[in-house]
């Protein structure tokens, strides 16, 4: 019966009934001796009591099948989207429950669909559209444009929203973005209500960062307009947790088509001219420019070519001796990174941002890795016991792992933890995670030293400090810069140097450009000494010879 619908199954159902009750009919009426009369009179008792069977089978299961079939069909088109479309009238008549059933269930998928759509192309916050949303409309707006019509993209960052969430919460912070998302919404209904000016695209990207796309403006006057609105705006302040609060915002602005036609040039230009407003001091509009450009330009060009360096191994280390301030006996050295470009040597200054920024500086740190771990080891080979420092970077302290990954390099080059000295900058010791201080204490544990680097240019919480596994404190050049000619400055740097021995570490100074600083910084107990006055970062062939001929000696005495 597969393919046959209810309906000519019930009716297939009623005709057996029919028939039965014909050949019942039939048997009952012609019992004892069969006559044409007595055959004729059950023929028509037979055919009545058939039709009657079948009429009524028919009538109360035929029709309920039909409605049934109705409703499948029904169903069927709701699979594939159809949720508008009235209940078959049938189905209602005939099965009123199922109807009222169906219309249920279509109201809330259609509910459930919508508030799908909504949490997919709506950010739940604010309302505005999300990032995907943004781009997709936005794409779409820009290339119904007509050739060379001005629009214009702003690229909105909140300045100081971040403080507002660590210091009332989140919950805070998310009514602080609503009410943001509504003065963004009330400019865009302002300078549209102007009549010349279509209305806006607003969204919101991500965290604290908002877009407005304008089509169709007439000129940069227009552009200028909005985002003199937009900032004055923002920077009045928010009525929030029973107080005021100003937060200011900084905006970016690229036009179409000067700064690109696609919404990836634009956003592109957007951003980087936000960039360029923060660091003008925040709360500011600026625009996309040449000199942004040049510097987009810059960066990527530089991205190229470290990825051009990782491939083609252009890295180096050389090594600055430490010496000691009371012997001028060498203790170490520090591992600094080169790059071998093909115009020139580069410090780290020129390319470590960028590496950071692009992830690069994995990569570049899983060489250093490799390269320090096999230079300590050729170093216990030779018999040399100056332990070797390697600097930690932002990204690097981030994770645990880099640290795990030190530890099996020294292990698989057999080289002596005892050698191998991490560098830390004073700001990032004192945001190191629990497993990232159990991962530097594993290492300590196989006999490595750790250094607090840059101290003095952070803000350190010295109870932390003394919690941290440190053995040397470096004081950062501005500290010791200068103690020859200001009394003031040599006072600071012995209380300095008084604050490390206080916390159980030896005092390092390093950016020693003369004898004279290095007389000073040994008489007010200053132990380690660093810089171009003692030697140059040297290559490692050039360092082995410097430590074989170098007697210990009195630095400057």
């Amino acid at each position: 019966m597969e393919g046959f619908s209810l309906k000519s199954r019930a009716i297939a159902f009623a005709m057996c009934a029919g028939a039965v009750a014909f050949i019942l009919a039939v048997a009952a009426a012609s019992e004892g001796t069969i006559t044409v009369e007595s055959a004729g009179r059950a023929l028509i008792a037979a055919i009545v009591c058939g039709v009657m069977c079948w009429a009524s089978a028919e009538r109360s299961i035929a029709s309920t099948a039909g409605a049934i079939d109705s409703a499948i069909e029904r169903l069927a088109s709701a699979a594939n989207g159809d949720l508008q479309s009235e209940i078959p009238d049938e189905v209602r008549r005939c099965v009123p429950p199922l109807a009222q059933a169906m219309d249920g269930l279509f109201r809330q998928l259609h509910d459930n669909l919508e508030s799908v759509q909504r949490l997919a192309m709506f950010d739940p916050v604010t309302a505005l559209a999300n990032r995907t949303n943004f781009r997709r409309t936005a794409e779409r707006m820009l290339a119904e444009l007509p050739p060379g019509a001005n629009a214009v993209l702003y690229f909105i960052d909140l300045d100081r929203f971040k403080m507002v969430n660590d210091t009332l919460g989140h919950a805070t912070g998310d009514v602080l973005l609503g009410m943001v998302a509504n003065r963004l919404r009330a400019v865009a209904d302002r300078f549209a209500a102007e009549g010349s000016i279509r209305a806006p695209l607003i969204g919101r990207l991500a965290g604290d960062e908002f877009t407005m796309f304008f089509p169709e403006i007439r000129n940069l006057r227009d552009a200028d307009r909005i985002g003199r609105g937009v900032l004055f705006a923002l920077s009045e302040p928010f009525a929030l947790a029973e107080q005021e609060i100003s937060i200011g915002a900084s905006i970016g602005v690229a036009m179409r088509p000067d700064h690109g036609n696609t919404l990836h040039d634009l956003m592109r230009a957007a951003d980087a001219a936000m960039y360029h407003a923060k660091a003008l001091g925040r709360g500011r509009t600026e625009h996309f420019s040449e000199f942004l450009a040049a510097q987009i330009a810059e960066r990527a060009q530089l991205e190229s070519d470290l990825r051009a360096a990782v491939d083609k191994d252009q890295f180096a280390l050389v090594f600055q001796p430490q010496v000691s301030a009371a012997d001028g006996r060498i203790v170490g050295a520090e591992a600094l990174l080169r790059w071998r470009h093909p115009d020139g040597l580069k410090l780290p200054g020129a390319f470590i941002q960028r590496a950071e920024e692009t992830g690069l500086i994995v990569e570049i740190g899983d060489w250093v890795v490799a390269s320090v771990a096999e230079t300590i080891s050729r170093w216990g080979k030779l018999g040399i016991q100056q332990r070797l420092a390697v600097n930690i970077s932002q990204r690097q302290i981030d994770h645990a792992e880099f640290f795990r990954r030190l530890r099996a390099a020294m292990h698989a080059a057999r080289a002596p933890a005892s050698l191998l000295e991490l560098e830390i900058t004073e700001t990032l010791a004192m945001h190191c995670s629990s497993e990232v201080l159990e991962a530097i204490a594993a290492l300590r544990a196989d006999g490595a030293s750790v250094a607090i680097d840059d101290f003095g240019t952070g803000y350190s919480n010295l109870a932390r400090l003394r919690q941290l596994p440190v053995d040397r404190v470096k004081l950062d050049r501005s500290v010791i810069e200068h103690v020859v000619d200001q009394p003031e400055a040599r006072t600071i740097a012995q209380a300095v140097i008084g604050l490390v021995h206080g916390l159980g570490c030896e005092a390092v100074a390093e950016g020693i450009e003369s004898d004279a600083q290095a007389a000073v910084l040994r008489v007010i107990g200053c132990d380690v000494l660093q810089g171009y006055a003692v030697a140059t970062p040297m290559a490692e062939e050039e360092f082995l010879a410097w430590v074989r001929d170098v007697e210990p000696r009195r630095i400057a005495s």
